[in-house]
């Protein structure tokens, strides 16, 4: 989790690599109402949210339901969205991807062919609720490498090498 530019499906994918287990990019589970609203430059409302994250968290709920594995990168900026998510299962964790405002903006700036434009980094961080330790997060800064970034998540959920 984290807000738009601070690499959720580039460290989502690598993670997924290295463990083993399925990837999926939240982003695939949006509407077209909401791609063609971050397009045009607007925030998204909860009232927008609340589709994609039922989608995902249905995604979660088959992923589980048969007994297999994956690693699904969505903002879930606010704690209500990672509630739906999660929702009290012990086997989902939340990785927040944790970066300065100028850092992520200057990755913001250099991306190229994302829906998401660079003005509304300033609603992400606005709706942007870190996650709480109730959450058992595990929380990673963004200013390293990718294989770094990936190494300190998989140490951190504790998961033997393949």
């Amino acid at each position: 989790m984290g807000v738009s530019g601070s690499g959720k499906s580039t460290i989502a994918d690598h993670l997924a690599i290295r463990i083993g287990w399925r990837y999926e990019d939240g982003d695939t589970f949006h509407p077209p109402s909401n791609v063609a609203k971050m397009s045009a430059g607007q925030p998204l409302t909860d009232e927008d949210r609340w589709p994609w994250l039922r989608a995902i968290a249905d995604e979660i709920d088959r992923t589980c339901k048969v007994s297999q594995r994956a690693v699904i990168a969505c903002s879930a900026l606010k704690r209500t969205y990672r509630d739906i998510l999660v929702h009290g299962r012990d086997d989902v964790r939340i990785v927040f991807l944790e970066g300065t405002r100028d850092l992520i903006a200057a990755r913001l700036a250099a991306r190229k062919g994302h829906f998401m434009p660079t003005g509304l980094l300033a609603s992400q961080f606005k709706t942007l609720e870190p996650p709480t330790a109730d959450e058992r997060p595990i929380v990673v800064a963004i200013d390293r490498t990718v294989d770094t970034i990936v190494e300190d998540i998989v140490s951190q959920l504790n998961l033997d090498r393949p």
